[in-house]
C-alpha cells in the first residue's frame, strides 16, 4: 500500500482537478478538502473522489465556474441555487453569507440545491467553530442516489444522509459528523475498488439477506445499506427521513423518488449560531469546557485509556498521519496515477 505525504498528495490532486477541467480557485479549494479528509480517516470523502470529479465535470454534471445564485433572503436566512457548482467551492461561499448573517442577527439559516458534492460535512463545522459559531451541516443525493432501505424493507429508499454538528471549544472543536447509514456509501466504494469485501452489518443484498460483497450495492437491481442503529434501526432510519425532507423538501430542492434525478449532487441545509448572542460567549465557553472536562474525568472501564468527545478521534489521526504519511490501498492509488497518466500529471514519489 503506498505512502505518501499530506503536501506531495494534495500537490498531485490539486494538478489532476486543474488537468480534468476545474478552475484553479476549484482545483485547490477541493483538493485542500479532499486530502484533509484523507488526514482525518474519511477516505470515502478523500481522494478516491477525484475520479468521479473529473469525470462529473466532462459529462456536464458539474459546471466549473458556476456562480452561486441567491434567490431570496432575509436578515437571517439565505436561499441559493448552486447551478450545479463545484461542491466544496459553492458550499464555502453559502457558509460565508451565512456567517455574516449569524453574527448580526444571532442565527442564519440557508438552504442550497443543484450543487454538486459539497465532501466532507465536518470540514464546514471546523471552519465555522473557529468563527465562534454553532453549526449544523445536513445534505441528501437531490434525490439521485437511494442507497438505504428502511427497516423491513428489501430495496434502499434513502441516500445516506449525513449529519454534522460542531461546536466551538478552545483549539479542539467538538464536531459530530456521520451518516444515518450504517456506512457512508463513499466506504462500500472503495472497498469495491480496492476488490475488499465489507464488514458484516453494512449491506444486504438485493433480497434483503446480509452480505459483505460491495458489489451487491451496485448490482441491478441494486442491494442497499443498513440504516445506523443495529437492532434500532428505525432510529437511524428516521433520522435520515428527517434530513432528507429538511433539505430536499424544504429547499424547493428534490427528495428521494421512484425515477431518480438526473443529476447527482447534493441539497444542502445549514444552520450558524452565534452564542454570543444567545446565552452569551464567555457564558458558553465556560460551560462546554466545564462540561468537557465533567465528561473526561469518569472513571474509566479497563483498558480505556482516554475517554474520546467527538472530534478527538479525527484529530489524533491527522497527527499522526501529517507526521507519517497518508497511506491508500493499491486499487485506489492506481485509479489516480491512470488519471495522472490520461492527463499527462507525474504521479509523486510514494514509498
Amino acid at each position: 500500500m503506498p505512502t505518501i505525504t499530506p503536501a506531495a498528495l494534495e500537490s498531485f490532486s490539486e494538478k489532476l482537478l486543474l488537468a480534468g477541467g476545474a478552475s484553479a480557485e476549484e482545483a485547490n479549494v477541493t483538493a485542500k478538502s479532499l486530502v484533509d479528509s484523507n488526514l482525518r480517516g474519511y477516505d470515502s470523502h478523500g481522494v478516491m473522489r477525484i475520479p468521479y470529479y473529473i469525470q462529473a465535470i466532462k459529462d456536464g454534471e458539474v459546471v466549473s465556474g458556476a456562480p452561486l445564485t441567491v434567490i431570496s433572503e432575509g436578515p437571517s436566512r439565505v436561499v441559493a441555487d448552486a447551478n450545479w457548482g463545484v461542491g466544496q467551492v459553492q458550499a464555502v461561499r453559502m457558509l460565508k453569507l451565512l456567517a455574516a448573517k449569524a453574527h448580526e442577527t444571532g442565527q442564519g439559516i440557508g438552504t442550497m440545491t443543484h450543487c454538486g458534492h459539497i465532501g466532507r460535512l465536518g470540514e464546514y463545522c471546523e471552519m465555522m467553530a473557529g468563527e465562534g459559531l454553532v453549526s449544523m451541516l445536513m445534505v441528501n443525493s437531490h434525490g439521485a442516489a437511494v442507497r438505504v432501505a428502511p427497516p423491513g424493507g428489501k430495496a434502499p429508499r434513502l441516500s445516506t444522509n449525513p449529519l454534522a454538528i460542531g461546536v466551538p471549544h478552545k483549539n479542539s472543536p467538538l464536531v459530530l459528523d456521520f451518516s444515518t447509514s450504517a456506512t457512508a456509501e463513499g466506504k462500500v466504494r472503495v472497498k469495491k475498488i480496492a476488490g475488499e469485501k465489507v464488514p458484516d452489518g453494512w449491506l444486504l443484498d438485493n433480497e434483503g439477506r446480509p452480505t459483505t460483497d460491495p458489489n451487491t450495492l451496485y448490482g441491478t437491481p441494486p442491494g442497499s445499506i443498513l440504516p445506523m442503529g443495529g437492532t434500532q434501526a428505525y432510529k437511524g432510519f428516521g433520522l435520515g427521513l428527517m434530513i432528507e425532507i429538511f433539505t430536499g423538501a424544504m429547499s424547493g430542492g428534490v427528495t428521494a423518488r421512484p425515477k431518480p434525478y438526473e443529476k447527482k449532487g447534493n441539497c444542502v441545509f445549514m444552520m450558524l449560531i452565534d452564542p454570543a448572542l444567545y446565552g452569551g460567549a464567555e457564558h458558553f465557553r465556560a460551560e462546554v469546557e466545564q462540561l468537557v472536562e465533567y465528561i473526561r474525568s469518569s472513571p474509566r472501564m479497563d483498558g480505556c485509556e482516554e475517554i474520546l468527545l467527538p472530534g478527538d478521534p479525527e484529530r489524533k489521526l491527522a497527527e499522526r498521519r501529517m507526521a507519517n504519511g497518508l497511506t491508500l490501498d493499491t486499487e485506489n492509488w492506481n485509479a489516480l496515477v491512470a488519471a495522472g497518466q490520461k492527463f499527462g500529471v507525474a504521479a509523486p514519489t510514494v514509498a
